[in-house]
């Protein structure tokens, strides 16, 4: 039934039958559709961001748990990543060098990796990115992992034909596993003296007095006596451009000129010289200079040993020379 309008006119002094426009009728029309589209919007709204249904709430907690397992194993797949750079490095630097073998080259290690676009089609996906970090993680490890058991093959055939050389390079730890603690790594760190930064070029291990030091390689011995500020001090030259330092011990069991196996004792733990306590400062040196000793550790740490020397070397901020 259509709608009867009536407006009052002053002039009859009556209400008089009005008809409205078209353009009043859909003015009118246009208001009440504005406003019930705003309250529907409104409503949404308040449905979707306040009261969430059982649906969305699960799938809230189930992408909140998705993230949390992704920054989990972000972490240690970085982590791995971590180590695989050291093992790379130590690959490169040390054993390649000892068997005078070039280091392999980038596109060697990380051939296909360069211009990698098989994860381009997910871009437009949901999380899209985190996926696309997490395999592009996965894939640089396996890269490593593949290219440095190449590596560890042609190092094999290698040492087959150096035996002798071997010998005379630095590869255990100075002192037994069991009997020291991490007191600081090599690199820069604070002067437990003077308070200044100074480059640490050894490893610091803190031992109770008197703890046997023995020779990390066959060497004959250079110096074995008093030298200033490393205290009762013996230097090793094992020959092939390798050095080892062994400093602030209690006694020295060597003379100069001497030669010494590997594993032999060649001296015992103190704190004598510039020191705030007893241990074992130890340095590796090639071609006169300083080496990270923690890479040098080959034939007296497992896999998992090493890791937590590494660590420990990293995290170890304590000098005490």
């Amino acid at each position: 039934m259509r709608q009867v309008f009536y407006r009052y006119n002053p002039d009859t002094d009556n209400f008089e039958r009005h008809y409205p426009t078209l353009r009043s009728r859909l003015v009118s029309l246009g208001r009440y559709l504005a406003v019930g589209a705003a309250i529907g919007i409104g409503f949404f709204v308040l449905l979707f961001y306040v009261f969430n249904t059982p649906t969305e709430q699960n799938l809230r907690q189930e992408n909140s748990r998705l993230k949390a397992q992704y920054a989990i194993l972000e972490k240690r797949l970085d982590n791995s990543i971590k180590v695989m750079e050291d093992i790379r490095n130590r690959d490169d630097n040390f054993y390649r060098v000892m068997m005078q073998m070039e280091p392999l080259s980038s596109k060697e290690r990380y051939s296909g990796l360069e211009n990698d676009t098989k994860f381009e089609g997910v871009s437009h996906l949901k999380d899209a990115e985190l996926l696309s970090r997490m395999n592009r993680s996965i894939d640089i490890l396996e890269h490593q992992i593949y290219s440095q058991s190449i590596s560890f093959d042609q190092l094999r055939e290698a040492v087959g034909v150096q035996k002798e050389k071997i010998a005379c390079i630095p590869s255990v730890l100075p002192i037994n596993i069991n009997d020291y603690t991490m007191s600081s790594g090599y690199g820069y760190r604070r002067d437990p003296v003077y308070g200044t930064a100074k480059f640490h070029e050894g490893l610091d291990f803190a031992a109770a007095t008197g703890t046997p030091v023995v020779a990390t390689a066959d060497a004959v011995v250079e110096v074995a006596e008093r030298k200033d500020s490393y205290g009762n001090c013996i230097d090793l030259n094992h020959g092939y451009h390798y050095t080892t330092r062994y400093a602030h011990l209690s006694q020295i069991l060597v003379k100069p000129g001497q030669r010494v196996k590997r594993g032999e004792v060649i001296g015992k733990v103190g704190s004598t010289g510039k020191s705030t306590g007893s241990h074992l400062h130890y340095e590796v040196r090639f071609k006169g200079e300083p080496q990270n000793p923690v890479h040098y550790y080959f034939m007296d740490l497992t896999p998992e040993q090493y890791i937590d020397m590494i660590q420990l070397a990293e995290n170890s901020g304590l000098v005490m020379d």
